[in-house]
């Protein structure tokens, strides 16, 4: 009987998917013991934008988040998502940063590191990977899916290998955008098994309608593990639902390992904290849509919501299918860059400015610009050459690895937060947050740290 493996992640993906991720610890407590008895392969439940909302919305220490959880989840593996040389905020580290945040990271629980360039350079990868293995974790770099001319079976095949041969542990297969056909998705798993020795993950979202009909497929081709949501928070730009993958699978003669019993009972306790984020207003009903558009414009569901709420804010959603149009369009000129943090925002922001300034490329975001300059890594395929002359002139990229010219940083943030840092940890937060990190830190050291000042002006009666 074939076997496949779960991977569960209301904890990070599926509720970042939904309500961008707004979840507080104080949600997830109460069931950890159950989803701990249930015969995941892994909790997905740190990591991605976890970090960020944790200190801007949540006013919890996304490190001590992630310690409470480890103490109740015994037998379960524990995994996060890191965006490579960027970790978890939007820029590149220097290499002393990263490795100590990859060591704290294991340190303080975590046991499967999921590991993704936007670029697919796997340059930006190879600190990461160096870091999780000296720190005893579960390497598992991901391929950045995406559809293009020069993102053939081939490159992913070879890109896979070279994944391999940095020292990845298993290879994922990530699809943010739902675009990974059940054929498409059936012949890369095929040729992976066929290359490599390692496990093989595939991570889909079910925005553009087929992603059950894909993990059926990348099953049958042999994958090892998939990612599913339970139902509560599953579908739309989430992932599929846990239960109806696997009653699916296992009516075909896949064995899951899941207990439906337990998975029953963790649906039976989300189904409520969904209901209140939908009548709070942060779920929106929106992002349970299908989009079929995803399939046509490669763009995925989340950047969809995120530039009709820009078009909306200022009137002009009449421009929107425009800016659809115009995200390709750029993409190819870029290179063709998977679209995913950080590149799913800039390719996004440059569109809308091509449509409501009616020139391309008259107005470039610095982001972009230090994209061309090639100081987030390596594109896949050549950029158009009149869009870079466009946007830097007679300026050169850089071709070396970007973080090469970086020099330590820790001893600078070390000294910064020295004042509320209490720990390595402390440190690492303020690093990635440099603002959100200072204020909550500085509220936890001091209750009079945002208390503001007031003036009193007092005068003395003389007679």
């Amino acid at each position: 009987m074939p076997k496949i493996r779960f991977v569960e992640t209301v904890l990070r993906d599926g509720q970042q998917s939904l309500i961008a991720t707004r979840m507080p610890i104080s949600d997830m407590l109460p069931i950890l013991d159950v989803m701990d008895q249930a015969g995941y392969h892994a909790l997905e439940m740190w990591g991605g934008a976890t970090f960020d909302s944790c200190l801007r919305f949540l006013d919890e220490d996304p490190w001590e988040r992630l310690r409470q959880i480890r103490a109740q989840v015994k037998n379960t593996k524990l995994q996060m998502l890191l965006r490579g040389q960027n970790l978890l905020g939007y820029k590149n580290y220097a290499d002393d940063v990263v490795t100590e945040f990859v060591k704290k990271s294991v340190e303080n629980g975590i046991d499967i590191i999921r590991i993704f360039d936007a670029l697919n350079d796997v340059r930006n990868l190879q600190t990461a990977i160096t870091a999780t293995k000296e720190a005893g974790g579960h390497c598992q770099t991901a391929i950045s899916y995406t559809t293009s001319d020069f993102h053939t079976m081939d490159y992913f095949v070879n890109l896979a290998s070279q994944m391999a041969e940095a020292g990845a542990d298993s290879i994922c297969i990530k699809d943010m955008a739902g675009v990974l056909t059940p054929e498409a998705g059936f012949e890369l798993v095929t040729r992976l098994k066929d290359r490599l020795i390692l496990p093989i993950d595939v991570h889909t979202h079910a925005t553009s309608g087929i992603a059950e009909m894909t993990y059926l497929k990348v099953a049958e081709a042999g994958a090892d593990i998939i990612d599913t949501a339970i139902s509560s928070f599953a579908g739309g730009s989430s992932q599929p639902a846990t239960e109806s993958m696997a009653i699916a699978l296992e009516s075909l003669g896949f064995e899951t390992g899941l207990k439906m019993d337990k998975v029953a009972k963790i649906a039976e306790h989300f189904n409520p904290v969904r209901d209140r984020f939908r009548k709070s207003g942060i779920l929106n009903p929106k992002v349970k849509d299908i989009e079929p558009k995803t399939l046509l414009y490669k763009v995925p569901g989340g950047m969809l919501s995120n530039l009709l709420n820009q078009l909306t804010e200022s009137n002009l959603q009449d421009r929107y299918d425009d800016v659809l149009k115009e995200v390709p369009k750029v993409r190819a000129d870029l290179g063709y860059p998977p679209l995913v943090t950080p590149m799913s925002q800039m390719v996004g922001t440059q569109a809308l400015m091509n449509v409501l300034s009616g020139e391309r490329y008259k107005m470039v975001p610095n982001e972009i610009k230090d994209y061309v300059k090639g100081l987030y890594g390596r594109p896949s395929a050549p950029l158009n050459p009149e869009v870079v002359k466009k946007i830097i002139g007679d300026e050169k990229p850089i071709t070396v690895r970007p973080a090469d010219l970086l020099a330590p940083q820790l001893p600078v943030f070390t000294e910064e937060i020295k004042p509320y840092a209490k720990s390595m940890e402390d440190i690492l937060l303020y690093a990635l947050f440099p603002k959100q990190g200072k204020d909550f830190l500085g509220r936890r050291e001091d209750k009079f740290y945002d208390v503001p000042v007031q003036k009193i002006n007092v005068t003395f009666a003389t007679e």
